[in-house]
């Protein structure tokens, strides 16, 4: 079963409640700073949807979804069950979709499911507004900060520009995480290659060049990606 990200205030004692005025400043900043703090792009997002729950006026339950098209939704985290309830019953076929309309504006509201016409899951879940705010896009994809409340009309002029504040730390923390991934991959798989080339080198008496060159070819004719089989040569050294 996924793992349950509940919601406790006292994982950011640090941070005021639903901040306002000079606070947000501050607040921000020090939400900015445990978003940084993290080390890869899922736990980035853990750490956001608590901290939306935390910062943005009004929300009780928060999570990010990537929206592909053709209205695919996947739920990357999430504070508690009902978020991912919500998300999962989505069809793309409600009129007025909250997240259809994030693919040319960002941000989108609900502001009285029971009241607007093709959000009877969310009114079913006893959740009236909804607060959706654009992390990333391109031509096939959406990434989408998400807040809910159990009261109709929470998400006002004032918690939609908390929310953008917040979404844009989210969004520059977020590619940080995803840089620093990638760059580490790429280390582990220049050392895995290296390694691999190696013991090519010694098992079959030829120089770099030609055990690099062995194990491209190696590569393309097993269909197997480089790292992959490089990672199997070095767990391996002996097999042929």
């Amino acid at each position: 079963m996924p793992k349950r990200f509940v919601v406790a205030a006292s994982e950011f004692p640090d941070l005021p409640r639903f901040p306002v005025g000079s606070e947000l400043a501050e607040a921000l900043t020090v939400a900015s700073q445990q978003l940084h703090e993290t080390l890869t792009p899922h736990s980035t997002l853990r750490t956001a949807v608590r901290l939306a729950v935390h910062l943005m006026p009004g929300a009780e339950h928060a999570g990010i979804s990537v929206i592909e098209r053709g209205n695919k939704i996947r739920t990357l985290a999430w504070t508690d069950e009902i978020v991912r309830s919500a998300e999962s019953r989505y069809t793309g076929r409600e009129q007025h979709g909250l997240w259809d309309q994030l693919w040319n504006s960002p941000v989108a509201r609900i502001t009285d499911s029971e009241a607007d016409d093709g959000w009877d899951v969310l009114a079913a879940l006893g959740l009236r507004s909804a607060l959706s705010l654009r992390l990333r896009a391109d031509r096939r994809r959406l990434t989408v900060l998400t807040a809910y409340a159990r009261k109709p009309g929470v998400f006002d002029e004032e918690a939609t520009r908390v929310g953008r504040l917040f979404s844009a730390h989210v969004s520059i923390a977020l590619d940080s995480a995803t840089v620093r991934e990638q760059l580490t991959e790429a280390m582990h798989t220049r050392d895995l290659i290296g390694q691999a080339t190696g013991i090519l080198m010694e098992r079959q008496g030829i120089d770099a060049t030609a055990a690099f060159e062995s194990l491209v070819r190696a590569s393309q004719r097993e269909n197997v990606k480089l790292r992959d089989l490089a990672r199997r040569i070095v767990g391996a050294p002996n097999a042929p």
